[in-house]
């Protein structure tokens, strides 16, 4: 995508990749919206960088979504990108029965909120030269954690949806890109600094190089194995990744 004179407007923008990049893509002159469930949040954000605009946004919701499409393209009619980042990250143990009340929000917040704000927009960023839509996957979408079942099944339907989004969107003045992030050292587990997690503030400097290009796919170098992964030898793969973290688990908060 073009990286300058763009209003892009950012789900779960408060914390985390969602946050970096919003800040990122704001000091490289871009009018960047940003948008999450907690104004206090949004206040602290835009205070920090100031030009920057929120609204109150729960990914879960449709009627939060319709309400806040309505609002963002009256109050900023030049939106030309939809960064869909919001989501959360829960452990699961899918050998057992499964919280359903969980899994339904984290089918809501992950899948259904990326698909339902793009199609509450799409029309819009249809009247545009140039726009671009965006998701945040991840490199669990092609490489699940069993500890993460849901979540990572989540992002692998996320990661189909862009591929068909893409093709049928093919000619007309949309692109759509998909960033599939590595661990990184954000919150969205817990912020434990391990060394197998990458710095923020590296891959925030990866990420926006690789998006600049036209690749469909925003895939920083370290990715690249994990994601070549479906194929003959997706089960080795995910069995050695997998017991890698049964042996080495990821540090979370007691």
């Amino acid at each position: 995508m073009k990286m300058t004179g763009n209003t892009i407007f950012i789900t779960g923008g408060t914390s985390g990749i969602g946050r970096g990049l919003a800040e990122a893509l704001h000091r490289l002159g871009n009018k960047v919206i940003i948008s999450g469930r907690r104004t206090a949040l949004l206040d602290e954000v835009t205070a920090s960088n100031p030009g920057m605009a929120a609204i109150t946004l729960d990914v879960s919701s449709l009627d939060s979504i319709q309400s806040a499409a309505r609002e963002l393209i009256e109050n900023h009619p030049d939106l030309n990108v939809v960064f869909n980042n919001a989501g959360f990250m829960p452990f699961d143990d899918v050998s057992g029965p499964v919280d359903d009340a969980v899994m339904q929000d984290l089918i809501a917040t992950n899948l259904l909120g990326p698909i339902r704000v793009t199609s509450a927009l799409i029309d819009h960023l249809k009247t545009k030269p140039e726009a671009t839509v965006l998701y945040t996957s991840s490199v669990l979408a092609f490489v699940p954690i069993a500890s993460n079942a849901i979540y990572s099944a989540t992002k692998a339907a996320l990661h189909s949806f862009a591929l068909s989004q893409r093709f049928q969107l093919r000619d007309t003045s949309v692109r759509v890109q998909e960033i599939a992030p590595p661990w990184v050292d954000t919150d969205l587990i817990y912020k434990s600094g391990d060394p197998r997690a990458m710095p923020l503030p590296d891959f925030i400097e990866q990420t926006l190089v690789a998006l600049a290009t036209d690749d469909p796919e925003v895939i920083i170098e370290s990715v690249k194995l994990l994601r070549d992964n479906p194929g003959a030898n997706e089960h080795a793969l995910f069995e050695a990744f997998n017991m890698n973290l049964v042996e080495r688990p990821i540090p979370v908060p007691h």
